[in-house]
């Protein structure tokens, strides 16, 4: 007598192809994330409770590194030049208004300095902070 084997289906799938799936999903997200960020240079910023967005729509952004380098709207200024830069930069506003991005390592006589810059051209100043 021959007794023939019954073979057994089993599902199978298929995962060539999930490989380069992924690895376009990864690529596309980088690149996204990297669109997303409004703000380039890289500050560890003071901490903050709570966040107030009562600003105007188009502030300009004055940014100051630890090494006490300064940046409006990610262009590096040299700090003779920072109060006429700053009066050309907020020109034609009806509300000048600057968001202060300093990082938390520099001194309060630094941020002063420069919040005392905005009082003579009577532009608000804003000062960003993180939220906890």
């Amino acid at each position: 007598m021959k007794f023939k084997r019954q073979r057994r289906f089993e599902a199978e799938v298929q995962t060539a192809s999930l490989n380069d799936i992924m690895f376009f999903l990864l690529l596309f997200f980088l690149i996204v994330a990297t669109l997303g960020s409004p703000n380039v240079i890289k500050l560890l910023l003071p901490k903050s409770q709570n966040s107030s967005h009562d600003v105007s729509k188009q502030p300009v952004t004055l940014s100051i590194t630890k090494d006490k380098v300064y940046y409006i709207d990610r262009k590096p200024v040299p700090l003779p030049e920072l109060e006429q830069r700053l009066m050309e930069a907020t020109s034609g506003m009806e509300e000048p208004t600057v968001i202060l991005r300093a990082e938390q390592m520099l001194t309060i006589q630094d941020l002063v300095d420069v919040m005392s810059m905005g009082a003579r051209l009577k532009i608000r100043m804003v000062l960003a902070t993180e939220l906890q």
